[in-house]
């Protein structure tokens, strides 16, 4: 058990040897080794968890060398919880992607596993290590994986959308890792803690001003957060669906989590909120991201790009929230990094389920889609609520703690975003149950006495499906307890 902090990440990567390895021999052994290697890195993420609440802060040093010298995995209450959220995540989308990997990957599934675990990997170390220089090199394992990811996709749009990502991801990279050298130039150490303190007594210092305008900009680019969003709709559009079932609800989660960690341990908030005084711009930012995201999410044909956009509004919602300045806020964050995880992965769960069937989701093309796949849109139907903000879906709570840390800061303007945004995923949804409940099927699917036949997707992809949209309502009714045992402790 005391190793548990390096297993969870360590198993997906030997996983990952092990499928690649595996392939050579025999294709179809590439998947149960990808499946038990996830499954091992969700237990051993849930143990430590439970230790974490329990006992309290785990300092695990890499290979015994002591911090700051050695490479140390810090696992307190807030990375504990999205490590497990990461490792179940990705293990339970595995599941549901095993019908569909051979159909989207063109018989490239040994390749898919290999490079999704590899992905995973990086996720789950950028979320336990303790050094500013091993989050660099994990959030690049992380988005190289992202690269070959995106380009397996669609065979046109797929290279372009993913040489694109390249290209900004890298400006994204480049800025946080000169942020982490004028830091490093002006503390002489990469461990966290260790550059914490070290930085609380040389706050007035430029070249740590400069150093954190830096690390904010690559990490913002890193989430895609408007306006450096550009790369996100198409990479996460033209990926195999399998892939953007998982990067979608991860990835910016996961940066912005890198984002709160860099504000509360390295630089600290009274630093930022008493010293800098950004917080009023970083919020306006948000607000502008919220509302540019729904406008643009207005205009879409196809549903899964219209997802995209939805997501770029939600990342204005943690953003913002992390940037308000008081305790409300900053729960709200925290806890919509876990709400809208859920509620994208259950969205693009069914999003998956349409392709697998319909093998398009342009608008026109769903008419009809409640009488032909009745429990994929049940549960994209429960998704979408959760979007709006309808109680007692999770997506309310979140809402709620950023509505009222909004209120308490005066930020008046983020607040309206707040509830126009709703009202805008409000439209938009109920836009989509229109064309899929009043709009007639196209002819050839329905029986000799009207009556729509019933065309679902596999089996294993509807209970993922189905489990993932009854979450959404279990974490509604049990944020209380988290915000209580997890949240508000690590904040204090």
């Amino acid at each position: 058990m005391d190793n548990y902090p390096a297993l969870i990440v360590v198993t997906p990567l030997l996983a990952a040897l092990l499928a690649g390895l595996a392939a050579w021999i025999e294709d179809r052994l590439s998947y149960p080794i990808a499946l038990m290697g996830l499954a091992l890195s969700t237990f051993f993420a849930f143990k430590v968890l439970m230790q974490v609440i329990g006992s309290g802060t785990i300092h695990y040093r890499m290979a015994g060398w002591a911090p700051p010298m050695g490479i140390e995995y810090t696992i307190d209450l807030l990375n504990a919880l999205v490590l497990l959220l990461v490792s179940g995540i990705a293990f339970l989308n595995l599941i549901a992607s095993y019908p569909s990997v051979n159909q989207e990957t063109n018989d490239r599934a040994a390749s898919f596993y290999t490079i999704y675990l590899l992905f995973v990997t990086g996720l789950l170390g950028v979320t336990a290590t303790g050094d500013l220089f091993n989050l660099y090199v994990l959030i690049e394992i992380t988005s190289l994986t992202s690269y070959a990811m995106v380009a397996l996709g669609d065979r046109d749009r797929g290279p372009i959308a993913s040489l694109n990502y390249v290209f900004i991801g890298v400006i994204g990279a480049s800025f946080y890792l000169l942020g982490v050298g004028y830091l490093y130039l002006k503390t002489g150490s990469l461990n966290m803690a260790d550059v914490a303190h070290i930085l609380s007594g040389i706050q007035g210092s430029s070249t740590v001003l400069v150093g954190f305008i830096l690390c904010m900009l690559g990490i913002w680019i890193k989430m895609a957060l408007f306006p450096m969003h550009v790369w996100l709709p198409n990479a996460y559009t033209y990926s195999p669906v399998a892939f953007s079932r998982v990067v979608a609800p991860l990835m910016t989660k996961v940066m912005v989590y890198v984002m709160i960690r860099l504000m509360v341990t390295v630089f600290g908030l009274d630093y930022i909120f008493n010293t800098l005084h950004l917080a009023d711009a970083a919020v306006w930012l948000a607000t502008i991201a919220i509302l540019a995201g729904g406008v643009m999410a207005l205009a879409q044909k196809n549903l899964k790009k219209m997802l995209t956009y939805i997501i770029v509004c939600e990342i204005g919602y943690m953003v913002g929230g992390a940037w308000m300045g008081n305790q409300l806020g900053m729960t709200g964050a925290i806890l919509h990094i876990v709400n809208d995880a859920l509620m994208t992965f259950a969205l693009f769960l069914a999003v998956g389920n349409m392709v697998y069937k319909l093998k398009t989701i342009d608008l026109p093309d769903l008419k009809g889609l409640f009488g032909k796949m009745p429990w994929t849109m049940a549960g994209f139907v429960l998704a979408a609520l959760s979007i709006i903000g309808v109680p007692p879906t999770c997506g309310f709570f979140s809402k709620w703690y950023l509505l009222l840390g909004a209120l308490e800061a005066g930020a008046y303007h983020f607040a309206a975003a707040l509830i126009i945004s709703s009202l805008i995923c409000a439209i938009l949804f109920f836009k989509v149950f229109e064309i899929c409940f009043f709009e007639s099927l196209a002819g050839g699917h329905e029986t000799a006495h009207g009556v729509v036949e019933i065309e679902e997707a596999p089996v294993s992809m509807l209970i993922v499906s189905g489990l993932v949209s009854l979450s959404i309502i279990v974490v509604g009714l049990y944020s209380g307890t988290i915000v209580n045992s997890i949240i508000l402790p690590f904040l204090k």
